[in-house]
């Protein structure tokens, strides 16, 4: 089995800093594309950013400038930096990863969310 597990979340200021860690951890053959999304309160989730495992990148327009996804191949890991943050970023954050288990088998997973909350 695969396990996203994801650290960082808590409060934030506005104009803050926070960052995002997600380990992926189990049957790993190879963890394909890493993302993060997010899901406000009566809202749906939203792909915030992704990376390749080449390292290449796609942001949602609204925080682009803002948000930096990296991630380390070696660990498994994915991070999401957070800067400028604002009052509308409040929502769950989610990891997701594409895994190939095996060769011929790749599945998407998500982490547990972390709780991110942007207020003064």
């Amino acid at each position: 089995q695969v396990q996203l597990v994801e650290s960082g979340g808590g409060l934030g200021q506005p104009g803050g800093s926070l960052t995002l860690s997600c380990a992926a951890s189990g049957s790993l053959f190879k963890v394909d594309l890493m993302g993060w999304y997010r899901q406000a309160p009566g809202k749906q989730r939203d792909l915030v950013a992704s990376i390749t495992r080449g390292a290449s990148t796609q942001y949602a327009d609204s925080v682009k400038g803002r948000f930096t996804i990296s991630r380390d191949n070696a660990k498994n890991t994915v991070y999401l930096q957070m800067n400028s943050l604002k009052p509308e970023d409040t929502a769950v954050y989610y990891c997701n990863a594409d895994v190939q288990t095996s060769r011929f088998v790749k599945s998407a997973y998500w982490g547990q969310g972390t709780q991110v909350t942007v207020s003064s």
